[in-house]
């Protein structure tokens, strides 16, 4: 491990984690936490689909946010939080399935700014589909 990352990084995010009443409601549960990479899945929940069945696109995009920020938190100082700045969404395809996973993974890390790489994969029995993609960059808020 880098000396620069809080030991202690995988306690403050999943103590981040359980603060999120969103990812609560959506059922999600961490799936992956490593320095840098963090996965979460979510079941099918009917109540958060749009007109089609699909999971809604802005449901598709808070599951990618949040792994990405928790990948670049991972990587933040101990006193600090994370907060989303900007991101771009590419919608793949419909975002249907049993249940889904999303991934965020580090791709430049900074004092300030992290740029971050999201995917949603949707997953049917074994069958696993990519969804969307997201570029996402993440600001480091230091407490004082």
């Amino acid at each position: 491990m880098h000396p620069s990352i809080d030991p202690n990084f995988k306690t403050r995010v999943r103590d981040s984690f359980s603060k999120q009443e969103m990812l609560t409601s959506l059922g999600a549960e961490i799936a992956l936490l490593k320095a840098g990479e963090f996965h979460l899945t979510a079941p099918y929940d009917a109540r958060f689909t749009q007109q089609d069945g699909f999971l809604h696109a802005g449901i598709v995009t808070t599951l990618m946010d949040s792994a990405c920020g928790y990948a670049a938190y991972s990587l933040m100082p101990a006193a600090s939080r994370v907060l989303s700045v900007e991101f771009k969404v590419n919608l793949l395809s419909p975002a249907r399935g049993q249940r889904f996973r999303a991934e965020g993974r580090v791709i430049k890390h900074g004092r300030t700014l992290t740029v971050c790489e999201g995917k949603l994969f949707s997953i049917e029995k074994e069958e696993e589909s990519l969804c969307a993609i997201m570029q996402a960059t993440m600001i480091c808020i230091r407490d004082r």
